[in-house]
């Protein structure tokens, strides 16, 4: 089966999967708490969003452009989910796979910016 460039990208499926575990955290979120939902919804689909945009260009520069946007929008997850932790809304263990896929994408991303550039 063909498939995208981006598609084969091991930090653009964690990214799927963080996008997932995103919704699962929103559903659970209390409705007074829309802006929290919507700034996190935002913020993670972004990230594979960014990462396929990247995987699409052929210049350097570019890829790195996006994928620096994608990690930003995924530490920007980790403050909001650092937020519901603390304001104690969302759950302990699916605050801790978040932060562990966060973690993770980060780190992929940034080795990629890094690579890219050299």
């Amino acid at each position: 089966m063909n498939c995208f460039d981006h598609e084969k990208l091991d930090v653009y499926q964690a990214a799927i999967t963080l996008v997932i575990l995103i919704d699962e955290i929103v559903e659970r979120l209390p409705k007074g708490r829309a802006y929290l939902a919507d700034q996190l919804l935002r913020a993670g689909t972004s990230v594979p969003l960014n990462i396929a945009e990247g995987a699409g260009e052929y210049s350097a520069n570019e890829k790195v452009r996006f994928y620096r946007m994608a990690r930003r929008s995924a530490t920007e997850c980790a403050g909001i989910l650092d937020v519901c932790q603390r304001t104690q809304l969302v759950d302990e263990t699916l605050y801790l796979k978040g932060r562990e896929l966060l973690i993770r994408i980060v780190s992929m991303l940034t080795k990629m910016t890094n690579g890219a550039k050299k």
